[in-house]
Parts: C-alpha cells; sequence; structure tokens
C-alpha cells in the first residue's frame, strides 16, 4: 500500500483527508467515503494506488474533448472508488463497488494486478497514444498514482488529462496543475439542491475549481448531462450556460449530453432525454454566448462538428469518432480565426 499525500494526523489515531471537499474524519482501522483511502493506525493509505481496474486506447474525442488533439489516441485508466454517489452514473459497477476494503485482498492477490506507473507510460507510448487520460471513475480519489504516472508523462512528451467532477481540494488541485494538460469537468447543475440530493456533494467548491482551473492555462471543457426532471430545467441551464460565459469565457467548450437511462446506476424508469431538447439546449448556449456548444450522445448530428464562430465555416467533421480536420492548424480554414484549440 501506498501511503497518501493529503492528510493531517489527528489525535486517538484519527486522520483528516485533505484530498477532496468531502473532507472526511476517518478513525483507525475504517476508510473514507471514496472507500479507498485506509487509516491504518493513525496514517492514511491509498488502497487505489497501482491498481487500474480499466486500461484502454481511447479516442480523445471520448473523454469528450474536442478542442484538444482532436484526432487523437489517448492511454486511459480508473481505479475503483468515487467520492461522489451519482444516482445517473454509467461507470457504476466500478465507481461504486460496495466493500472496497474488505475486497482490498483479492485486489492484491486475485482480480487486478499491479501496475505501475512506468508501466502505464511505455504502453502509452507503444500505443501511439499522445496523452494519457485519468477518467472511468474520479481521478481525484486517486491522486497519488496520477501524479506519479504525470510526471513519467511529461518527461516522456506525453500530455495528462483528467475526466473529474471537480470537487478535489485546493491542496490537491495546486498539486495537479504544474503537470494538467486538459481537463474535462461535469458541471452536472447549477442547483444546489441537485448536488446534495443526485451526488452528495455541494455546487460552490466546483465552481470555484473551475474558475481556478480556467485561470491556469489549462484547456478546460465542461459537460452537462440532461436528467429528464432532475437537470433539465430551462432556467437553470440559462444560468449555468451563463456562468460558463461570464465567469469562465465564451471560449470554453460546452457539451451538453443526452441522458440514457440503461447505463445508469439508479435512473433506469427515468425516460432519455429527447434530441429537441438536447437542440434546445444548444441555443441557450449559443444566446449565452458560447462559441462551441456540442450536442452528445447524438452520433452523426451537425451539432458535434466545430464551425468557426466568427464565419460559420465547417473546421472538424465528427461522426462519432470518426474525425476530419479542414482546419488549418487550428485556426479557421475560411477566415483564420484562432479555434481555441490545443494541439
Amino acid at each position: 500500500m501506498q501511503e497518501a499525500k493529503f492528510y493531517k494526523k489527528l489525535d486517538n489515531k484519527i486522520v483528516a483527508c485533505e484530498l477532496c471537499h468531502q473532507a472526511c474524519f476517518i478513525k483507525n482501522n475504517s476508510v473514507g467515503l471514496c472507500r479507498v483511502r485506509k487509516n491504518i493506525n493513525g496514517e492514511l493509505f491509498s488502497l487505489a494506488y497501482g491498481y487500474p481496474v480499466a486500461l484502454n486506447v481511447d479516442p480523445i474525442e471520448k473523454k469528450p474533448l474536442f478542442h484538444f488533439q482532436p484526432g487523437s489516441l489517448s492511454y486511459s485508466l480508473g481505479t475503483l472508488g468515487c467520492n461522489f454517489r451519482c444516482a445517473n452514473c454509467q461507470n457504476w459497477n466500478i465507481s461504486q463497488a460496495a466493500d472496497i476494503t474488505p475486497l482490498a485482498p483479492l485486489v492484491r492477490g486475485e482480480n487486478l494486478t499491479y501496475v505501475e506507473p512506468e508501466k502505464i507510460v511505455s504502453d502509452a507510448i507503444d500505443n501511439n497514444c499522445s496523452s494519457i487520460s485519468y477518467t472511468y471513475n474520479e481521478p481525484t480519489i486517486f491522486t497519488e498514482y496520477a501524479l506519479s504516472i504525470m510526471e513519467l508523462a511529461h518527461r516522456a512528451n506525453l500530455k495528462n488529462v483528467w475526466v473529474s467532477n471537480g470537487y478535489m481540494s485546493e491542496r490537491c488541485l495546486r498539486a495537479i496543475i504544474p503537470h494538467l494538460d486538459a481537463i474535462n469537468v461535469d458541471l452536472k447543475s447549477i442547483d444546489e439542491n441537485f448536488y446534495l440530493k443526485n451526488c452528495g456533494a455541494k455546487l460552490q467548491p466546483v465552481l470555484e475549481n473551475l474558475r481556478t482551473i480556467k485561470k491556469s492555462g489549462i484547456d478546460l471543457e465542461i459537460t452537462t448531462l440532461v436528467i429528464p426532471g432532475l437537470s433539465d430545467d430551462l432556467e437553470m441551464l440559462k444560468s449555468l450556460a451563463e456562468f460558463i460565459a461570464n465567469k469562465l469565457g465564451t471560449d470554453v467548450p460546452w457539451h451538453v449530453s443526452k441522458f440514457s437511462p440503461a447505463v445508469s446506476w439508479k435512473l433506469k424508469r427515468t425516460p432519455p432525454t429527447t434530441e429537441e431538447t438536447i437542440f434546445e439546449i444548444c441555443d441557450i448556449g449559443k444566446n449565452a454566448g458560447l462559441k462551441y456548444i456540442y450536442a452528445g450522445n447524438i452520433p452523426g448530428d451537425e451539432r458535434e462538428n466545430t464551425y468557426c464562430p466568427a464565419c460559420g465555416e465547417l473546421a472538424i467533421r465528427r461522426f462519432g469518432y470518426e474525425i476530419e480536420r479542414l482546419d488549418k492548424h487550428g485556426r479557421c480554414p475560411n477566415c483564420d480565426k484562432n479555434l481555441d484549440i490545443f494541439e
């Protein structure tokens, strides 16, 4: 096991985890809310370090990132556990895996294999990937493992990408920013009650972290999953779009994604989002001044494409994960406007 980096020792062998805004106080021989950080005799250890549960080569567009190295491959990994409890989670079998601590001997012996950070980097290179993505579950909970890989990745000229709920602590965010190149944050709603009821978290820390990330110069993209009856209120989404435009910048891409109940954790009886609703929300984003709004989970729709915000020329055509780049090194092929693409 690897000792955790982000915690304080308290009296009576209690530790205060400082990794995310859940801010767990963990008694001896217990775990935090994410279930992968365990207090052993007054010291905090990561049960996830070195034990990825998923390793894949993905298109960068799957993250989704549309303005970061378009058309490239990213070596992707995730572990067990999460610091959220989202009812809509589509990777719930790993993020919400029950009783991770009792399963730890199996994780170490039979179910999962230890993978050194050096192996992750070498596999990324061998698979012609230009980045490594920390995804599938919340990367914050395996930050120590991620940081070990991220430092090596930069030395090997690979980029680092996070797909995150944005709930990391300020201390954690400061640690990862020097090694992070791009991030897609799920801004699930701009309603506090939604975060409390659906995710078991608070909204404000996510908004503050988004501001910090944007100021850092990291490529930031935002995804909002539109869930009927939960996060499809048009006035709320108007406020969300205006937050992105006014507090983060009109150049931040916004992915408005269709909800599919079949892959969700606890919302299998919730109807899928209609395409008409997604299109209406895309228009809301456009009216808020956002330059790049993308319809998610609707393969083949023209709203997956990137158009020049100045002249409207098609710059990147997408059909699912098939990419045709018509831009000129990140500039409009017609009027030469900068398309805010990170290569």
